[in-house]
Protein backbone atom coordinates (compact mmCIF):
# COMPACT_ATOMS: atom_id res chain seq x y z
CA UNK A 1 0.00 0.00 0.00
CA UNK A 2 1.27 3.44 -0.88
CA UNK A 3 2.15 6.28 1.47
CA UNK A 4 1.31 9.34 -0.61
CA UNK A 5 -1.06 12.02 0.64
CA UNK A 6 -3.62 10.77 -1.90
CA UNK A 7 -3.50 7.32 -0.32
CA UNK A 8 -3.94 8.79 3.16
CA UNK A 9 -7.11 10.56 2.03
CA UNK A 10 -8.46 7.31 0.54
CA UNK A 11 -11.08 5.90 2.90
CA UNK A 12 -10.40 2.28 1.85
CA UNK A 13 -6.69 2.78 2.45
CA UNK A 14 -7.44 3.96 5.97
CA UNK A 15 -10.02 1.22 6.59
CA UNK A 16 -7.54 -1.46 5.46
CA UNK A 17 -5.01 -0.24 8.01
CA UNK A 18 -7.64 0.02 10.75
CA UNK A 19 -9.10 -3.45 10.08
CA UNK A 20 -5.76 -5.20 9.60
CA UNK A 21 -5.94 -5.95 5.87
CA UNK A 22 -2.62 -6.08 4.06
CA UNK A 23 -3.94 -3.95 1.18
CA UNK A 24 -7.08 -1.99 0.27
CA UNK A 25 -7.74 -4.56 -2.48
CA UNK A 26 -9.29 -6.79 0.20
CA UNK A 27 -12.46 -4.68 -0.07
CA UNK A 28 -12.67 -5.36 -3.81
CA UNK A 29 -13.00 -9.11 -3.26
CA UNK A 30 -15.40 -8.59 -0.37
CA UNK A 31 -17.62 -6.41 -2.55
CA UNK A 32 -17.52 -8.91 -5.42
CA UNK A 33 -18.73 -11.54 -2.96
CA UNK A 34 -21.54 -9.23 -1.79
CA UNK A 35 -22.84 -9.17 -5.35
CA UNK A 36 -22.19 -12.75 -6.53
CA UNK A 37 -21.85 -14.87 -3.33
CA UNK A 38 -18.71 -16.49 -4.70
CA UNK A 39 -17.77 -18.01 -1.30
CA UNK A 40 -20.92 -20.09 -0.88
CA UNK A 41 -20.08 -23.78 -0.49
CA UNK A 42 -16.35 -23.26 -1.14
CA UNK A 43 -13.94 -25.51 0.79
CA UNK A 44 -10.95 -25.43 -1.59
CA UNK A 45 -9.74 -22.05 -2.89
CA UNK A 46 -6.67 -20.85 -4.77
CA UNK A 47 -5.28 -17.31 -4.75
CA UNK A 48 -3.04 -16.70 -7.78
CA UNK A 49 -0.56 -13.78 -7.81
CA UNK A 50 -1.35 -13.56 -4.12
CA UNK A 51 1.28 -11.17 -2.69
CA UNK A 52 1.03 -9.25 -0.43
CA UNK A 53 -1.85 -11.49 0.67
CA UNK A 54 -4.98 -9.36 1.18
CA UNK A 55 -7.18 -11.67 -0.91
CA UNK A 56 -5.81 -14.70 0.94
CA UNK A 57 -6.73 -12.92 4.17
CA UNK A 58 -10.30 -12.49 2.91
CA UNK A 59 -10.51 -16.16 1.93
CA UNK A 60 -9.19 -17.32 5.32
CA UNK A 61 -11.80 -15.22 7.15
CA UNK A 62 -14.81 -15.79 4.89
CA UNK A 63 -14.61 -19.49 4.03
CA UNK A 64 -16.55 -21.61 6.49
CA UNK A 65 -16.38 -25.24 7.51
CA UNK A 66 -18.78 -27.32 5.38
CA UNK A 67 -20.04 -30.19 7.51
CA UNK A 68 -16.94 -32.07 8.62
CA UNK A 69 -14.72 -30.50 5.92
CA UNK A 70 -12.38 -27.65 6.86
CA UNK A 71 -11.58 -25.12 4.12
CA UNK A 72 -8.18 -25.25 2.43
CA UNK A 73 -6.58 -22.20 0.83
CA UNK A 74 -3.49 -22.22 -1.38
CA UNK A 75 -1.75 -18.93 -2.25
CA UNK A 76 0.68 -18.78 -5.20
CA UNK A 77 3.10 -16.02 -6.15
CA UNK A 78 6.59 -15.61 -7.57
CA UNK A 79 7.40 -13.34 -4.63
CA UNK A 80 7.80 -14.44 -1.05
CA UNK A 81 4.84 -13.58 1.18
CA UNK A 82 4.61 -13.25 4.95
CA UNK A 83 2.83 -16.27 6.48
CA UNK A 84 -0.93 -16.22 7.03
CA UNK A 85 -2.80 -18.51 9.43
CA UNK A 86 -4.72 -21.19 7.55
CA UNK A 87 -3.12 -20.41 4.18
CA UNK A 88 -0.73 -22.77 2.37
CA UNK A 89 1.84 -20.81 0.38
CA UNK A 90 3.60 -21.80 -2.83
CA UNK A 91 6.35 -19.59 -4.19
CA UNK A 92 6.08 -20.57 -7.83
CA UNK A 93 5.26 -19.71 -11.43
CA UNK A 94 1.62 -20.02 -12.54
CA UNK A 95 2.75 -20.90 -16.08
CA UNK A 96 4.42 -24.12 -14.88
CA UNK A 97 2.66 -27.48 -14.75
CA UNK A 98 4.55 -28.34 -11.56
CA UNK A 99 2.78 -25.46 -9.79
CA UNK A 100 -0.63 -26.88 -10.78
CA UNK A 101 0.46 -30.30 -9.54
CA UNK A 102 1.55 -28.81 -6.20
CA UNK A 103 -1.84 -27.14 -5.75
CA UNK A 104 -3.74 -30.37 -6.45
CA UNK A 105 -1.37 -32.18 -4.10
CA UNK A 106 -2.36 -29.87 -1.24
CA UNK A 107 -6.03 -30.64 -2.01
CA UNK A 108 -5.33 -34.39 -1.76
CA UNK A 109 -6.03 -34.88 -5.46
CA UNK A 110 -9.30 -32.91 -5.43
CA UNK A 111 -9.97 -29.85 -7.61
CA UNK A 112 -10.57 -26.31 -6.36
CA UNK A 113 -14.03 -24.77 -5.97
CA UNK A 114 -12.79 -21.21 -6.45
CA UNK A 115 -9.77 -19.60 -8.12
CA UNK A 116 -9.09 -15.87 -7.71
CA UNK A 117 -6.36 -13.67 -9.16
CA UNK A 118 -5.63 -10.02 -8.38
CA UNK A 119 -2.41 -10.06 -10.39
CA UNK A 120 -1.42 -7.12 -12.58
CA UNK A 121 1.75 -6.01 -14.38
CA UNK A 122 3.81 -2.99 -13.38
CA UNK A 123 1.87 -0.45 -15.42
CA UNK A 124 3.75 1.74 -17.88
CA UNK A 125 1.04 4.33 -18.48
CA UNK A 126 0.79 3.18 -22.10
CA UNK A 127 -2.76 1.84 -21.92
CA UNK A 128 -2.62 -0.38 -25.00
CA UNK A 129 0.56 -2.07 -23.76
CA UNK A 130 -0.75 -2.40 -20.20
CA UNK A 131 -4.03 -3.91 -21.42
CA UNK A 132 -2.19 -6.41 -23.61
CA UNK A 133 0.14 -7.55 -20.82
CA UNK A 134 -2.78 -7.82 -18.38
CA UNK A 135 -4.74 -9.91 -20.89
CA UNK A 136 -1.76 -12.27 -21.21
CA UNK A 137 -1.59 -12.56 -17.43
CA UNK A 138 -5.30 -13.42 -17.29
CA UNK A 139 -4.84 -16.08 -19.96
CA UNK A 140 -1.96 -17.56 -17.96
CA UNK A 141 -4.21 -17.60 -14.87
CA UNK A 142 -7.03 -19.17 -16.90
CA UNK A 143 -4.62 -21.75 -18.25
CA UNK A 144 -3.59 -23.02 -14.83
CA UNK A 145 -7.22 -22.73 -13.68
CA UNK A 146 -8.23 -25.32 -16.28
CA UNK A 147 -5.88 -27.74 -14.50
CA UNK A 148 -7.16 -27.14 -10.97
CA UNK A 149 -10.80 -25.97 -11.06
CA UNK A 150 -13.71 -28.43 -10.80
CA UNK A 151 -16.66 -28.28 -13.18
CA UNK A 152 -19.16 -25.77 -11.87
CA UNK A 153 -16.39 -23.80 -10.12
CA UNK A 154 -15.80 -20.04 -10.12
CA UNK A 155 -12.94 -17.92 -11.45
CA UNK A 156 -12.42 -14.25 -10.52
CA UNK A 157 -9.62 -12.11 -11.95
CA UNK A 158 -8.62 -8.49 -12.42
CA UNK A 159 -8.90 -7.11 -15.95
CA UNK A 160 -8.07 -3.82 -17.64
CA UNK A 161 -11.02 -2.64 -19.69
CA UNK A 162 -9.93 -1.59 -23.16
CA UNK A 163 -11.16 -1.51 -26.73
CA UNK A 164 -10.21 -5.17 -27.31
CA UNK A 165 -11.54 -6.57 -24.03
CA UNK A 166 -14.52 -8.20 -25.77
CA UNK A 167 -12.09 -10.71 -27.28
CA UNK A 168 -11.08 -11.73 -23.76
CA UNK A 169 -14.75 -12.10 -22.79
CA UNK A 170 -15.29 -14.39 -25.79
CA UNK A 171 -12.33 -16.56 -24.77
CA UNK A 172 -13.63 -16.87 -21.21
CA UNK A 173 -17.14 -17.72 -22.43
CA UNK A 174 -15.68 -20.84 -24.03
CA UNK A 175 -14.97 -22.17 -20.53
CA UNK A 176 -17.72 -20.67 -18.34
CA UNK A 177 -21.48 -20.59 -18.76
CA UNK A 178 -21.77 -17.09 -17.28
CA UNK A 179 -19.28 -14.22 -17.42
CA UNK A 180 -19.82 -10.89 -15.62
CA UNK A 181 -17.69 -7.76 -15.31
CA UNK A 182 -17.75 -6.14 -11.88
CA UNK A 183 -16.51 -2.72 -10.78
CA UNK A 184 -16.41 -2.70 -6.94
CA UNK A 185 -17.00 0.57 -5.12
CA UNK A 186 -13.50 0.34 -3.68
CA UNK A 187 -11.99 0.40 -7.19
CA UNK A 188 -11.19 4.00 -8.13
CA UNK A 189 -13.25 5.50 -10.95
CA UNK A 190 -10.05 6.81 -12.53
CA UNK A 191 -8.71 3.26 -12.81
CA UNK A 192 -9.33 1.12 -15.91
CA UNK A 193 -9.39 -1.99 -13.71
CA UNK A 194 -12.46 -4.15 -13.27
CA UNK A 195 -12.99 -7.77 -12.25
CA UNK A 196 -14.15 -10.63 -14.41
CA UNK A 197 -16.47 -13.01 -12.53
CA UNK A 198 -16.74 -16.34 -14.34
CA UNK A 199 -19.37 -18.72 -12.98
CA UNK A 200 -20.07 -22.41 -13.64
CA UNK A 201 -16.86 -23.75 -15.17
CA UNK A 202 -17.86 -25.88 -18.15
CA UNK A 203 -14.98 -26.50 -20.61
CA UNK A 204 -15.57 -28.16 -24.00
CA UNK A 205 -15.94 -31.93 -23.67
CA UNK A 206 -12.78 -32.62 -25.70
CA UNK A 207 -10.66 -29.94 -23.99
CA UNK A 208 -7.45 -31.26 -22.45
CA UNK A 209 -5.62 -28.81 -20.11
CA UNK A 210 -2.22 -28.10 -21.61
CA UNK A 211 0.38 -25.60 -20.45
CA UNK A 212 1.34 -25.01 -24.10
CA UNK A 213 -2.01 -23.27 -24.57
CA UNK A 214 -2.30 -20.26 -24.63
CA UNK A 215 1.37 -19.58 -23.97
CA UNK A 216 2.40 -21.59 -27.04
CA UNK A 217 5.85 -22.32 -25.61
CA UNK A 218 6.35 -25.27 -27.95
CA UNK A 219 9.66 -26.08 -29.71
CA UNK A 220 9.21 -25.92 -33.46
CA UNK A 221 11.00 -29.23 -33.99
CA UNK A 222 8.37 -31.11 -31.97
CA UNK A 223 4.89 -32.22 -32.95
CA UNK A 224 2.30 -29.65 -31.86
CA UNK A 225 0.51 -31.09 -28.78
CA UNK A 226 -2.52 -28.83 -29.23
CA UNK A 227 -5.41 -30.76 -30.77
CA UNK A 228 -9.21 -30.66 -30.84
CA UNK A 229 -10.86 -27.65 -29.21
CA UNK A 230 -7.50 -26.68 -27.67
CA UNK A 231 -6.45 -25.51 -31.10
CA UNK A 232 -8.27 -22.65 -32.77
CA UNK A 233 -7.70 -22.20 -36.49
CA UNK A 234 -8.20 -18.61 -37.62
CA UNK A 235 -9.89 -18.51 -41.05
CA UNK A 236 -7.59 -17.31 -43.83
CA UNK A 237 -9.15 -14.97 -46.36
CA UNK A 238 -7.37 -13.72 -49.49
CA UNK A 239 -8.58 -10.22 -50.39
CA UNK A 240 -8.39 -8.33 -53.66
CA UNK A 241 -9.27 -8.82 -57.31
CA UNK A 242 -7.34 -11.73 -58.86
CA UNK A 243 -6.88 -9.59 -61.97
CA UNK A 244 -4.87 -7.06 -59.96
CA UNK A 245 -1.12 -6.84 -59.57
CA UNK A 246 0.72 -9.81 -58.10
CA UNK A 247 3.07 -8.61 -55.36
CA UNK A 248 5.47 -11.51 -56.02
CA UNK A 249 5.80 -10.85 -59.75
CA UNK A 250 8.27 -8.59 -61.53
CA UNK A 251 6.75 -6.13 -63.99
CA UNK A 252 8.42 -4.12 -66.75
CA UNK A 253 8.70 -0.35 -66.54
CA UNK A 254 6.91 0.31 -69.83
CA UNK A 255 3.21 1.09 -69.81
CA UNK A 256 0.77 -0.56 -72.19
CA UNK A 257 0.37 2.65 -74.20
CA UNK A 258 4.14 2.71 -74.84
CA UNK A 259 4.74 5.63 -72.50
CA UNK A 260 8.10 5.54 -70.79
CA UNK A 261 8.28 5.16 -67.04
CA UNK A 262 9.09 8.32 -65.08
CA UNK A 263 10.62 8.00 -61.62
CA UNK A 264 9.05 10.27 -59.01
CA UNK A 265 10.08 11.31 -55.53
CA UNK A 266 8.15 9.82 -52.57
CA UNK A 267 5.04 11.74 -51.55
CA UNK A 268 6.52 12.11 -48.07
CA UNK A 269 10.25 11.58 -47.71
CA UNK A 270 11.62 10.30 -44.40
CA UNK A 271 12.11 13.19 -41.99
CA UNK A 272 15.32 11.92 -40.45
CA UNK A 273 16.33 8.64 -42.10
CA UNK A 274 19.14 6.56 -40.57
CA UNK A 275 21.13 6.86 -43.79
CA UNK A 276 21.12 10.68 -43.60
CA UNK A 277 24.41 10.80 -41.67
CA UNK A 278 26.05 8.40 -44.16
CA UNK A 279 25.03 10.62 -47.10
CA UNK A 280 26.39 13.69 -45.35
CA UNK A 281 29.73 11.97 -44.77
CA UNK A 282 29.82 10.80 -48.37
CA UNK A 283 29.20 14.33 -49.66
CA UNK A 284 31.80 15.70 -47.26
CA UNK A 285 34.45 13.21 -48.45
CA UNK A 286 33.61 13.92 -52.10
CA UNK A 287 33.98 17.64 -51.49
CA UNK A 288 37.33 17.22 -49.71
CA UNK A 289 38.69 14.98 -52.48
CA UNK A 290 37.58 17.41 -55.18
CA UNK A 291 39.61 20.15 -53.53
Amino acid sequence: MGKSSKDKRDVYYRLAKEQGWRARSAFKLLQVDEEFNIFDGVTRAVDLCAAPGSWSQVLSKKLKRQGDVDPKIVAVDLQAMAPLPGVIQIQGDITKLTTAEQIIGHFDGESADLVVSDGAPDVTGLHDLDEYIQAQLILAALNITTHILRRGGTFVAKIFRGKDVTLLYAQLKVFFRTVHVAKPRSSRNSSIEAFIVCLDYNPPTDYVPNMANPLMDVPYNMENPIVGSNRVIVPFVACGDLRGFDSDRTYGLEYEDAQSYESREPTQSPINPPYKRALELKRSNFYNHSL
